[in-house]
């Protein structure tokens, strides 16, 4: 298959049917679009949890939520050039340039962010607690660390497979005595 192909094969396909589907399959999907906001503080404990948990183990240069969060001056539109959208209906938010502002600079954005920030400490922990090679380990990337917990005492480390024991994701390769054997 063609890296075109694979692209187009990898897409969602949303654009093309949104006209098609009701007005009140589309209001409650906006709905359930913005219900996840009741579940955010959990998100963000869960997030700083892990955080913690990881700086208490004694992790140093490990990410922040802002390292996640787009520059302002990124944002195209401000309150005094906000586009808003004809709308489907006489009073849709789509007609509100505050809908959009919250929705662009705040929502979406942090929500983004915390989502990808959790993953990564996320990825971080599993690098940290199981440097085992599996199937969807190379998309772990992100959550590189220098040794794993495994690596630190000697003897276990000796029981790791030989690709576990320098795969660069959960070891640092500048570290000669893990890559002896």
């Amino acid at each position: 298959m063609k890296a075109c192909e694979q692209c187009a094969a990898d897409r969602v396909i949303i654009g093309r049917n949104y006209k098609n589907v009701s007005v009140l399959s589309r209001a409650i999907g906006l709905v359930l679009i913005y219900l996840p906001i009741i579940t955010f503080p959990f998100i963000v404990l869960s997030a700083y949890w892990t955080y913690y948990s990881l700086i208490l183990c004694g992790a140093k240069n490990v990410k922040k939520w802002g390292d996640y969060l787009p520059d302002r001056a990124s944002h195209r539109y401000t309150m005094k050039n906000q586009i808003i959208m004809d709308g489907s209906f006489k009073l849709s938010l789509a007609q509100s340039k505050l809908y959009w502002i919250l929705n662009c600079t705040w929502y979406c954005p942090y929500s983004v962010a915390l989502f990808e920030w959790h993953s990564y400490l996320v990825k971080v922990v599993e690098n940290w607690w199981c440097p085992f090679a599996h199937g969807t380990k190379e998309t772990y990337k992100n959550g590189s660390i220098d040794q794993s917990f495994w690596h630190i005492y000697p003897d276990d480390s000796a029981k790791l497979h030989k690709d576990d024991k320098v795969n660069p994701i959960f070891t640092d390769e500048h570290d000669k005595d893990l890559k002896k054997d």
